[in-house]
């Protein structure tokens, strides 16, 4: 059965990020995307220059009418952008979960705290950061905040070595979700460890940092293969060790596109495509 994965998140025009990312790791990843549409922004590899914000009202009606109709077997949630819109996400999708479960169904959750783009834009308007905590962590079956985005969360400085970012995702967990999974993309070295907070313990997934600059929609990408991958039914760990994997193979194949002059796109396709076909 293929399975049928929800994104609440935001578009980006330039189709690296947000959105456009999400539904190409969706397909990638062999799963039925779909979308709930927070905000527009106008934005390109060199960055955002306008965001457009959808009414929280139309933002719940949304999530409404997909659960109304389909079988939802995951979903992601990105960028929220105001506290407005985390509430109505929040509600929306509380109500939908407690319908599955009553059904006997559980909805595993990707909350991907999406509050800086790449080139320094603020995503997250600052009073959102406690509705996101209070009403969104709670539902997260996995949180997957960067150094920056865990630091915010817990107003504290940046982690900048293995043991702050262990101690910051079990502080992390404490406030909610079922585990967090902290990315160490922003730390000075070499390589590019992530650590999974989780019922178990501590548990670190390894990669060597690929030296390129197309970097765009990583964190989108990401969580939208481990909300595709817990939606087949992967343990938190099974997922993290896949979609890992994945994201290195298409940051890896970023060189083969040609997509703007800036932070350009990873290849979503990169084990699917031959090049000019």
């Amino acid at each position: 059965m293929i399975r049928n994965v929800l994104s609440i998140a935001g578009s980006d025009p330039s189709g690296g990020a947000g959105i456009q990312a999400d539904l190409k790791a969706f397909s990638a990843r062999g799963v039925y995307g779909m979308a709930v549409l927070t905000a527009l922004t106008a934005q390109n590899t060199q960055g955002v220059t306008g965001v457009h914000l959808v009414p929280p009202p139309f933002v719940a009606e949304q999530i409404d009418a997909v659960f109304a109709d389909v079988r939802v077997d995951a979903v992601k949630i990105g960028m929220i952008a105001n506290a407005g819109i985390a509430e109505a996400v929040a509600a929306a999708l509380s109500a939908a979960l407690a319908a599955a479960t009553a059904k006997g169904r559980s909805i595993p959750v990707v909350l991907d705290p999406v509050m800086i783009a790449k080139g320094g834009a603020a995503l997250l308007a600052p009073e959102a950061v406690d509705v996101l905590t209070l009403r969104l962590l709670p539902l997260a079956t996995l949180l997957t905040p960067n150094l920056l985005e865990a630091a915010a969360l817990l107003h504290q400085p940046v982690a900048t070595n293995r043991v702050e970012m262990a101690a910051q995702a079990e502080q992390l967990r404490a406030l909610g979700p079922a585990a967090v999974l902290v990315k160490g993309g922003h730390l000075d070295s070499d390589d590019s460890p992530d650590v999974l907070a989780a019922a178990d313990g501590l548990h670190w997934f390894e990669a060597q940092r690929v030296p390129t600059k197309n970097t765009h929609g990583t964190g989108c990408t990401l969580s939208s293969a481990l909300a595709a991958e817990l939606a087949k039914g992967a343990s938190a760990r099974q997922a993290v060790a896949i979609a890992k994997d994945y994201l290195v193979g298409a940051v890896a194949a970023a060189g083969r596109l040609t997509v703007g002059s800036g932070h350009g796109p990873v290849q979503h396709f990169h084990a699917l495509w031959k090049d000019g076909a």
